[in-house]
């Protein structure tokens, strides 16, 4: 081998350690753009889910769901719901960070989602009477992410009296402290 050999195989291989490092620097800085889309996203949502057309269908609905049987005729808005569907899409399709929504939302998202299928799961009733399997699928799929996040941190896997219990807890709070205009309620 030669000098100029040397060299070249020196500068091959620096050109390479040039391309892979700027490749995952530009990876990084994609992963970085993404993160801050997601948190700037997940205050959008917020903004929305603390508006009072927001917070009158939370009301509506939280009250609905904590009346015991027979609960009488379902709400006709059904944006909470909605709502927490689109949230779970943008979440399983990685549009939003999983922790992020499960710290901004997981509260709301666990209570109605417990009280929506206790005692009687109503996903499953509209589901069979709309003949549709997809009604609130990614809603659903949230809420069981939202609850096994909850145990994770808790270390602790809830029953389903627990998880009830806290639910109606969340949503006795919707239902009587939320106004069309008042401030949000402490978290």
């Amino acid at each position: 081998m030669t000098t100029l050999d040397l060299a070249t195989w020196a500068a091959l291989i620096g050109t390479w350690i040039l391309v892979v490092g700027t490749l995952l620097f530009a990876y990084w800085q994609l992963r970085q753009t993404q993160r801050l889309h997601s948190a700037s996203t997940l205050l959008d949502l917020r903004e929305r889910f603390y508006g009072p057309r927001m917070r009158q269908a939370r009301r509506d609905l939280s009250a609905w769901l904590l009346r015991t049987a027979p609960r009488g005729e379902e709400p006709d808005n059904w944006e909470v719901g909605l709502f927490f569907e689109m949230l779970g899409s943008l979440t399983h399709t990685r549009a939003l960070d999983r922790r992020l929504v499960w710290s901004s939302f997981g509260t709301w998202v666990s209570a109605y989602y417990v009280l929506t299928t206790q005692p009687e799961n109503l996903i499953e009733k509209w589901r069979r009477e709309g003949h549709d399997p997809l009604i609130f699928r990614e809603f659903e799929w949230l809420a069981k992410q939202v609850i096994e996040l909850d145990a994770r941190a808790s270390r602790t896997a809830p029953t389903p009296q627990v998880l009830e219990a806290d639910a109606r807890v969340v949503l006795e709070g919707e239902s009587h402290s939320l106004s069309e205009d008042g401030p949000p309620p402490a978290q």
